[in-house]
């Protein structure tokens, strides 16, 4: 029931310098998660770039629910005059069509106008670096040394706003990477917990046990089942503590003295349902 704070000094930094460069930016991109498509708004975000032309990007809508793009546009309603894209950068066609809503904007621009430049923000763990190097690889036609932007699963890669980066050659198209960037608190424990459990948040800031607790509640609730195979347990349960026992023996999390390491098996729990080992789960409610 605690309130969470987990907003490091470079992220204060990210923020003065997103400011600063705000003037000189033609578009911005801000980037959420889809499987917490109402979590992953950040409102200091949202108010410091409010005066810009904006495109909201729903990464990840591979590993959410099925029915979550049409759910999000109905709750975004009351929000008109946002451009929204759901996006699997598993495959091109996603980052194609988002790269050509920037070509297009950039196309519309008078002529001998500079080159459009795209900032791209968010939350932590969205996949803005990710979508950077998407829309660089579309844009550029593959080859080598189109990666641009460090990735990785964990909050907190990207740690400075990016110089700019190209990812279409004509007409011109530079991005900037930034960090992600979290609220200075959230109040709502179970805002928190979603927003841990798609990796949002450092591990070391919330209890994985908490965690896990939490997502085989939302299991349960949809009746996904899918955690028993995952397992090979006997039956399902809504019993953490008797749950992680049996994860942490699958995947031999035991001890010296025979006794399973919940933590180690918490993690795990985690960890497959971030990679979307139980299906496609939609953890905000909509």
């Amino acid at each position: 029931s605690r309130t969470i704070s987990w907003f490091p000094g470079h992220m204060a930094r990210a923020m003065r310098e997103i400011a600063e460069r705000l003037q000189k930016i033609d578009l911005i991109i801000e980037t959420r998660d889809a499987r917490i498509p109402l979590s992953s708004i950040n409102p200091h975000l949202e108010q410091l770039v409010q005066s810009k032309d904006r495109l909201i990007v729903y990464n990840k809508v591979d590993l959410a629910a099925p029915q979550t793009p049409a759910e999000t546009l109905a709750a975004l309603r009351r929000m008109p005059g946002q451009n929204v894209e759901f996006t699997s950068l598993l495959t091109n066609s996603d980052p194609k069509r988002i790269l050509k809503h920037i070509v297009e904007k950039a196309r519309q621009r008078p002529a001998h106008s500079p080159p459009i430049t795209a900032m791209v923000i968010g939350m932590p763990n969205v996949g803005k670096s990710y979508l950077i190097n998407a829309l660089r690889r579309v844009g550029l036609r593959g080859g080598r040394g189109t990666k641009a932007a460090s990735t990785g699963a964990r909050a907190g890669v990207t740690r400075r706003v990016s110089n700019i980066i190209t990812v279409h050659r004509d007409p011109v198209v530079y991005l900037s990477d930034t960090p992600g960037v979290m609220m200075p608190y959230i109040a709502d424990p179970l805002h928190a917990l979603r927003v841990a459990l798609t990796g949002g948040i450092n591990e070391d800031v919330v209890d994985p046990e908490i965690m896990a607790d939490y997502l085989l509640f939302i299991l349960n609730r949809t009746n996904n089942t899918s955690y028993k195979d995952e397992y090979r347990l006997d039956q399902c349960t809504d019993d953490i503590t008797e749950l992680l026992p049996q994860v942490a023996q699958t995947i031999g999390a035991i001890g010296r003295g025979g006794e399973p390491r919940f933590n180690e098996a918490a993690r795990n729990f985690i960890k497959r349902y971030q990679k979307g080992k139980f299906g496609r789960i939609t953890l905000d409610p909509l």
